[in-house]
């Protein structure tokens, strides 16, 4: 699939990443361009959130290259603070400081590592925070809220960094069924507002709606860079195929009502 040059806000070139003898990421190569929704599948183990966690810089790599925006993640320890901060990652255990209410969790980052204005940053955490629908919530700390809004609290802090990039892992995981709705229609809007994002994920119907581009991923490889369309209606490898078998045409399609 070719790409616009130009357009290029990350470039992962033959990724290497083992843990002592075992290769976790084999040769991945993937580009993403401004404006881009990718969504990465595969089943458990594959790598998917691994290959995020090396694009932040979060694991070390063992061969290849990290590029976001001409710079290279992995040459220099000392820039990765300033990377990250255009990099913006929502985990799915939240990772919200409990003693800090929603308003200090969401603007401790922009205040105390972008050093920006207080008010200027609590305007926008709370414009953020409306957006949303937590309002209410700007002075309740985290175990006052239900695992859906706390993740949306998570996606709103990473948004008041203003990133250039969104890094999406698993966010809706740790949730009971009837939360997911929520967070998925808060990244929806996200793909609305021509947000860069790259997603992994376990929820097809969601993945369907979202995507630009389908990354399927197995043993650490990337077997399949397609569209959803594509992707979902007539997938090229035999393992593509048994992977989406495994889920239901009744479940994908209960998915559905979700996603949309």
């Amino acid at each position: 699939m070719k790409i616009n040059q130009k357009e290029i806000i990350l470039e992962i070139d033959h990724l290497e990443k083992q843990y002592e003898e075992r290769k976790i990421l084999n040769q991945v190569s993937l580009q993403v361009k401004k404006g881009e929704v990718i969504v990465i599948l595969g089943p458990s183990g594959c790598g998917k959130s691994t290959l995020l966690r090396c694009v932040n810089g979060l694991e070390e790599i063992q061969g290849g290259l990290v590029s976001f925006n001409g710079w290279n993640v992995h040459d220099n320890k000392n820039k990765i603070y300033e990377v990250r901060q255009k990099i913006g990652m929502v985990f799915q255990s939240y990772e919200l400081f409990p003693h800090l209410t929603i308003l200090q969790n969401v603007m401790l980052g922009p205040t105390k590592v972008q050093h920006r204005n207080k008010e200027e940053v609590k305007k926008e955490a709370i414009q953020l925070l409306e957006r949303v629908g937590l309002s209410e919530k700007v002075n309740a700390y985290p175990r006052q809220l239900s695992g859906g809004q706390r993740q949306r609290v998570a996606i709103v802090r990473a948004l008041c960094m203003k990133p250039e990039i969104m890094l999406l892992d698993e966010i809706t995981a740790a949730l009971d069924p009837e939360m997911v709705r929520e967070v998925l229609d808060v990244v929806l809007e996200l793909a609305k507002q021509g947000i860069t994002m790259v997603i992994v994920t376990h929820e097809m119907a969601f993945a369907k709606a979202i995507a630009d581009r389908i990354v399927f991923m197995d043993e650490g490889v990337i077997l399949e860079e397609t569209t959803p369309e594509q992707f979902f209606s007539n997938p090229s490898t035999d393992r593509a195929r048994r992977f989406l078998s495994g889920f239901s045409y009744e479940k994908v399609k209960e998915e559905e009502k979700v996603a949309i």
